[in-house]
């Protein structure tokens, strides 16, 4: 693993940086795109070596620049980790304004498939390429008031399984993580969205998010960069075409 090369978009912060640490931490050489230029230096400073770019994915023409500068910082590709994405508004789909709509898929959806699309060449002649896709509970059940996140996540399972078929005779593995209740500030914004549009208490709707998996606590973002790195490892070189759930044992949708 300490010579892999690991592209992660979206990896200054959350789960992206949780798994930007555990591949640095492993030896891995790695690269780390963000729209955060001020937590992209903070990762420089705490993870000595690491490889830093501000792009926007919602952005092809920077995406089609930063691909290519990845490979020649780290040397190639090995392993890609599709990790932007943007959960967008908490509201019912006839006053989910269109605009919000828009930018949710152009960087969930055209944005994995943009960096994907730029980074296969270099995949390719990788003895062990691996690509991450990062889905979401919401991509295997329907969240109401939810609706672009859920629409998006759902599409980057059926791009998981469409193009883990296309890089197989290459040796590519493909596989999409679907965390849950993920512990940060993301999963704090989408409660008090939730607490808004059904007029309840948050600490009510907390219970309610709790009350729907298995595991009573929040799936640490550390947990997730392991199931990332092993993924990418030998250990998972017969694993592809997966939707690989982290989500405490969820049962249905939280509301």
């Amino acid at each position: 693993m300490d010579k892999q090369r690991v592209l992660i978009t979206a990896g200054a912060s959350g789960i992206g940086l949780a798994i930007a640490r555990a591949f640095h931490a492993r030896g891995a050489r790695v690269y780390v795109c963000d729209i955060d230029e001020a937590a992209l230096a903070a990762l420089q400073t705490a993870l000595p070596g690491v490889h830093t770019a501000l792009c926007d994915i919602g952005s092809r023409a920077e995406i089609e620049k930063m691909v290519p500068d990845a490979a020649v910082r780290l040397g190639g590709i090995d392993v890609l980790v599709n990790n932007a994405g943007i959960p967008g508004p908490t509201s019912p789909v006839e006053s989910f304004d269109p605009d919000a709509w828009d930018r949710v898929m152009q960087i969930n959806l055209n944005g994995t498939f943009n960096v994907t699309r730029m980074a296969i060449p270099y995949l390719r002649e990788s003895k062990g390429g691996s690509v991450i896709n990062m889905s979401s509970v919401a991509g295997r059940f329907g969240y109401p008031n939810r609706s672009a996140y859920s629409t998006s996540k759902w599409g980057l399972i059926g791009f998981t399984k469409s193009l883990s078929i296309e890089l197989g005779s290459y040796g590519i593995r493909v596989n999409a993580l679907l965390p849950g209740a993920t512990d940060g500030p993301r999963f704090q914004q989408v409660l008090e969205g939730r607490a808004r549009i059904s007029g309840r208490s948050l600490d009510a709707v907390a219970a309610d998010a709790m009350s729907s998996q298995s595991l009573k606590y929040l799936v640490d973002p550390a947990h997730i960069a392991d199931m990332a790195v092993f993924l990418a490892s030998e250990s998972g070189r017969s694993i592809s075409g997966q939707a690989l759930s982290i989500d405490g044992d969820m049962q249905h949708t939280a509301t």
